[in-house]
């Protein structure tokens, strides 16, 4: 059984490592990927709607809840999102699913972005929620902007300095992302913020996520450009969703910038914070409706 309800658990062996996954249902495949620091159960309200018309599939991604980490050694290079790309498309080909639909929110997004770019053929639909491409990203990155994406920088500390840093005290690390990354009162309640800080605080667990973002920082990037540069476009359709900043002037503008990558793109601005598949399920899961619909 699983606590999202109409899903069931499993593992799915792929390269050597389990991949956990909840999955049910039954129509057009639909995989669902989690960012930080979550794990599957941030898809709770949206898979449990999609579910009654389509075959939904939620993975924790590698390391990150009840995954293993990627077999065959360790380095950021298994976590690269072209590798947990490559590793969710095998997921699906394992559960009888050759073309899926993929939806990503945060580091589950670029997951699903990568998987769009190196497997067109595989990918029918993409939904990107609150983030852009990492190459992207860290060119937007500059002045007093860096303050509040200083996880970036932290994470991806080529040593083991951030592993230490956040075992001393991993609740307050990863609990100031659950609290102010949060518009909606109660959108994440405390069993769910408790399950999301019991996964994240195992050292295995700390150290994926550390793994995780130092792979975008030296390794990702360079992929990105290199596709951008090679003139590499996502050929379905793209629906890109972010929350409304408000007062904020962002250092970027997100419609511009997966416009440059998606020919066929639509996009949704909520008013809420990080966390929208929690704080705006609704809203969510029609737009992703709508896009599958196309």
């Amino acid at each position: 059984m699983s606590s999202i309800p109409g899903l069931v658990e499993q593992t799915v062996p792929v390269n050597g490592a389990g991949v956990h996954v909840v999955h049910g249902g039954a129509g057009h495949p639909v995989l669902l990927l989690h960012g930080f620091p979550q794990t599957h159960l941030a898809w709770r309200h949206v898979a449990a709607s999609l579910v009654e018309d389509f075959r939904v599939v939620c993975a924790d991604l590698p390391g990150y809840g009840a995954s293993d980490p990627p077999a065959g050694g360790d380095s950021p290079a298994g976590y690269t999102k072209r590798a947990t790309a490559a590793a969710m498309v095998a997921v699906m080909r394992e559960l009888g699913h050759e073309q899926f639909s993929i939806v990503g929110h945060d580091r589950g997004a670029l997951v699903a972005f990568r998987a769009a770019l190196d497997h067109p053929d595989v990918i029918k639909h993409l939904a990107v929620l609150d983030v852009i491409p990492t190459v992207d990203n860290w060119a937007a990155l500059h002045g007093a902007g860096g303050v509040f994406a200083f996880h970036l920088y932290l994470l991806a500390q080529p040593s083991d300095l951030p592993e230490r840093l956040i075992t001393a005290d991993p609740d307050t690390f990863f609990g100031h992302f659950l609290d102010t990354w949060t518009v909606e009162p109660d959108a994440i309640p405390m069993d769910i913020r408790a399950a999301y800080l019991t996964a994240a605080r195992a050292p295995r667990a700390i150290h994926a996520i550390c793994q995780d973002y130092r792979a975008s920082a030296f390794i990702d990037t360079e992929h990105d450009r290199t596709d951008r540069d090679a003139g590499r476009r996502l050929t379905m359709p793209v629906l890109a969703m972010w929350q409304d900043p408000g007062d904020i002037v962002l250092p970027f503008d997100p419609q511009q910038v997966w416009a440059g990558w998606a020919p066929d793109l639509r996009t949704h601005v909520l008013p809420c914070g990080h966390f929208l598949p929690e704080e705006r399920p609704d809203e969510v899961t029609a737009a992703i409706r709508g896009l599958i619909a196309r």
